[in-house]
């Protein structure tokens, strides 16, 4: 069962009267969910950087919730952000660790939606004021989902909103969460999507052992590639070895498009890859560095477990 970190960024959430509403919803209703609660954690603001890491290693889904606060998260959760989402980590050479993981974007606004428009006192959308943190999660390689989010979710007693408003407002939000978070977590599309990332960061490092490939290739599984036709377990043993003497590891395999369609096997998945690798000088590369586009269609199935089983894996070179 896929595993739910929610990181609370609320610097004072006893105080909230919509995200502790929403935080113990999720709690409640959403199985096999923690919550990291900076302001209790943190009141220093002096990070664990080793146990945040090691929760978002653990967690398949990442939310961030949070009061949205001039335009952005908190001061804790944006100390958060910094220190955690560290080089080698989150990005870097080695900066691989979340890759594949999905992030939300759950947030409580105060002010009115008509607010957030060209002609509205805030003059930007909600969207365009998160791109920041849709880039950072672009940059660790998370797959990004639209952020869920609430207005006129400040209540002043006898100033602005009824209590019972805001409140229903976030039991509402709170629905809508589990809702996507469901959607990713349970669809054959999401799981079908984290195969593929969780595929090519393997080929990305090129590891010697070739059992992580063959565990997800049918028996009679037939490769057509840019070298030939290579069919069974056999075949691609020759493909492989084929790969790892012409390019070197740590390649990056950026998965530009993915398309999928029912199939008289389960589902045809159609990719668009870009390839950056560099090559070894003995290779029929000549160590020549290269960025490749490629069209890659794949027929598959998928069990009531979630295993992937690959019948028809093709390749064809764009450039």
């Amino acid at each position: 069962m896929s595993k739910t970190v929610v990181i609370s960024g609320h610097p004072n959430l006893e105080e909230s009267f919509t995200n502790t509403v929403i935080i113990d919803t999720l709690q409640s209703q959403l199985e096999n969910v923690s919550v990291r609660r900076l302001d209790t954690l943190y009141p220093d603001y002096n990070i664990d950087v080793e146990a945040e890491q090691a929760a978002l290693i653990d967690a398949d889904v990442i939310v961030l919730q949070f009061p949205f606060y001039w335009y952005s998260v908190p001061a804790l959760m944006k100390k958060w952000i910094d220190d955690v989402m560290s080089f080698n980590f989150a990005y870097g050479p080695e900066g691989d660790k979340l890759k594949g993981k999905d992030f939300f974007l759950s947030f409580t606004v105060g002010g009115p939606e008509e607010s957030y428009d060209p002609l509205g006192y805030n003059h930007f959308t909600i969207e365009q004021f998160v791109f920041p943190l849709q880039q950072t999660a672009y940059l660790a390689g998370m797959n990004y989902h639209k952020p869920v989010y609430t207005h006129r979710m400040v209540y002043i007693p006898n100033v602005y909103n009824e209590l019972e408003d805001v409140q229903a407002r976030a039991k509402d939000h709170s629905v809508r969460l589990i809702k996507e978070i469901h959607k990713v977590t349970e669809s054959d599309e999401s799981r079908l999507r984290k195969f593929v990332s969780l595929w090519f960061a393997q080929f990305d490092v090129l590891p010697e052992s070739d059992a992580f490939f063959l565990e997800s290739l049918s028996e009679d599984v037939v490769m057509t590639m840019p070298e030939g036709e290579f069919k069974g377990h056999a075949g691609f043993k020759d493909w492989y070895a084929v790969a790892r003497s012409t390019f070197k590891p740590n390649c990056i395999h950026d998965v530009e498009q993915f398309e999928l369609k029912s199939s008289d096997k389960g589902y045809q998945l159609e990719l668009r890859i870009l390839l950056k690798a560099d090559t070894y000088e003995d290779s029929m590369m000549k160590g020549e560095s290269i960025e490749l586009n490629v069209n890659e269609t794949w027929q598959v199935s998928i069990d009531e477990h979630g295993s992937v089983t690959i019948y028809d894996y093709k390749v064809v070179p764009m450039n």
